[in-house]
């Protein structure tokens, strides 16, 4: 299970510096208009990480914050499917680790008959172990689960940001396993 093939895939659908002052994600404050626009690059943006400089942020620098505060805090070392390592990343790295825990745990809820996750955001060894048990059970049933959980986080944002990157991030669900 590969850290590295994940990060090449989410840093290429991530893409070089943008400075959009209609992202939220692209200011110091993490509103449009508050604090300094700085931008996103790879990912990395000035709302989540406002002391980077963003604008000159080299590729191994984003590779150890996206180790370090997604990576590592999803526990996706201990995720037994590369594939669902890949889509809980890409999603963390695009939404927020919360959402990707909140991604898995509705996934696992609606594959699973009855509730046994607590739908908070947080991962432990519950959230894990099922996420482990759909991995040998039916890696693809729970990665279109997430798939339609991300759609879902997605479809409901409520951001100036949203109109103008909801296609690509819908295609980005479609799109980016190959």
């Amino acid at each position: 299970m590969s850290f590295d093939s994940a990060f090449k895939k989410t840093v290429k659908l991530e893409g070089g510096f943008g400075k959009d002052p209609n992202d939220k994600g692209n200011w110091t404050g993490g509103q449009i208009g508050a604090g300094i626009l700085k931008g996103t690059k790879y990912g990395i943006s000035a709302a989540r990480f406002p002391k980077e400089d963003i604008e000159h942020l080299t590729v191994e620098r984003a590779e150890y914050l996206y180790r370090v505060y997604f990576w590592d805090v999803l526990h996706l070392d201990e995720v037994e499917n590369e594939k669902i390592q890949e889509e809980m990343f890409d999603t963390g790295v695009n939404g927020g680790e919360g959402t990707a825990i909140m991604c898995a745990q509705r996934a696992i809820n609606f594959l699973e008959v009855g509730t046994p996750v607590t739908e908070d955001g947080a991962i432990g060894p519950q959230t894990l172990s099922y996420i482990n048990k759909w991995c040998r059970k039916d890696p693809e049933a729970l990665f279109k689960a997430l798939n339609g959980e991300q759609y879902a986080y997605y479809k409901f944002l409520n951001s100036p940001a949203f109109e103008g990157y909801r296609y690509g991030w819908i295609r980005r669900i479609q799109d980016y396993r190959g």
